[in-house]
């Protein structure tokens, strides 16, 4: 298993020799969040003693197999769904939240954040070049196709935060309220840019938002699939959606929901079970494919009737609202984000126990194991960029 990590001098070596990526065929970067003040004990979610800053990780996901190609500092969240980076479509820069940070008055709880990083990608070493603050319990965070606006769902609130944006410069917009209660956990916006959804675990709806140049507002439409809505993934082409549903949390089988964006109003078009607690989800580039990371008790304690010593990762092949499963892997624990290479001949999903990425290669009929990626950190949210 030794050699499935780097050492670290290798390591230090490899970034110091870098060459600038310039985006050629075969190039892809993936950016993972890192936690470092949320470690498993026994299903219990602790902070432990002293932690070690949050970090991001940038990967190239297009190299055979993937591999760590930078690093910075900056604060994450396992808390909220692991949407919680967004990248430019140029793959400059990067958006990462920051929903909770130790607790200043007990440094064995945590409370709410509100960070928001901007990390130039293309700057040898990656940089965080800018900080901002968006609404408590800043999660999910999206970035239109025109590069404009900029969404953050804020779950301890009840909001969604607004910015726009010129390059990788960033400027408060506002804030939409959704209620107190409404525990908005990701929003994305449709290719068009004409509207984002945005979960709600809180109440478990789906809102609508209606964007019109910069301004954005709540339309009042909303959808009802599935017990606390989750993470959420919008199909290139803009005909549909999938939201993963967090479920009751006493270890039934829960599901994720499909989402016909074609119908006026968008509708809940089909429930499919997936198993305990599906965590993430994660569209190919073209729309063809959708990865869901499971939990399948794998974060419960050992004596739970619903353990079991493994996650899930599930792929259903797509055709319109249509979800057909056609591979399934066993995976670490308590797993979070999923993301396909330009190909979909690679997939690779967050563990946060593990603290790695888990690699697999993907034939449209199965997976097979290519190999981890170790992270600095408990692996919390991971993007690639829109296609």
């Amino acid at each position: 298993m030794k050699r499935e990590y780097w050492r670290a001098a290798n390591f230090c070596f490899a970034l110091a020799t870098l060459p600038v990526l310039t985006g050629g065929a075969a190039a892809q970067i993936a950016v993972s969040a890192n936690d470092n003040k949320a470690v498993l004990v026994n299903g219990a979610n602790v902070v432990p003693d002293r932690p070690a800053p949050d970090s991001v990780t940038i990967i190239d996901l297009g190299a055979s197999p993937p591999k760590v190609i930078g690093e910075v500092k900056a604060p994450a969240s396992v808390v909220g769904p692991p949407q919680s980076v967004a990248l430019a479509r140029d793959e400059s820069f990067a958006l990462v939240t920051g929903a909770f940070k130790v607790d200043p008055a007990d440094p064995k709880k945590v409370a709410p954040d509100n960070k928001l990083s901007v990390i130039d990608l293309k700057a040898r070493p990656p940089a965080v070049i800018a900080t901002l603050e968006a609404g408590l319990g800043a999660a999910g965070v999206s970035i239109n196709r025109a590069g404009t606006l900029a969404l953050v769902a804020n779950r301890s609130e009840g909001t969604v935060s607004v910015f726009t944006m010129s390059g990788n410069k960033l400027t408060p917009a506002g804030k939409i309220q959704l209620g107190d209660k409404s525990g908005p956990s990701h929003v994305a916006f449709t290719p068009d840019g004409k509207s984002a959804l945005v979960t709600r675990d809180g109440d478990h709806k789906i809102s609508v938002l209606s964007v019109d140049g910069s301004k954005v507002e709540d339309s009042k439409k909303f959808m009802v699939g599935g017990v606390r809505p989750y993470s959420l993934e919008i199909s290139s082409k803009g005909d549909m959606a999938v939201v993963s549903n967090q479920g009751g949390g006493q270890g039934d089988t829960d599901t994720i929901t499909v989402i016909d964006l074609k119908a006026r109003p968008p509708r809940v078009a089909d429930t499919i079970s997936v198993g305990q607690t599906p965590e993430g989800v994660g569209m190919s580039g073209d729309g063809a494919y959708v990865a869901v990371t499971v939990m399948n008790g794998s974060n419960r304690p050992k004596e739970h009737p619903a353990f079991n010593d493994f996650g899930l990762l599930q792929i259903y092949s797509v055709k319109g609202t249509n979800l057909t499963k056609v591979a399934q892997a066993k995976v670490g624990h308590w797993c979070q984000g999923a993301v396909f290479s330009k190909n979909n001949k690679t997939v690779a999903i967050q563990c946060m126990v593990e603290k790695n990425l888990q690699v697999f290669n993907f034939d449209g009929r199965s997976l097979k194991p290519a190999g981890k990626v170790p992270l600095s950190g408990g692996g919390a949210g991971l993007r690639t960029a829109a296609r």
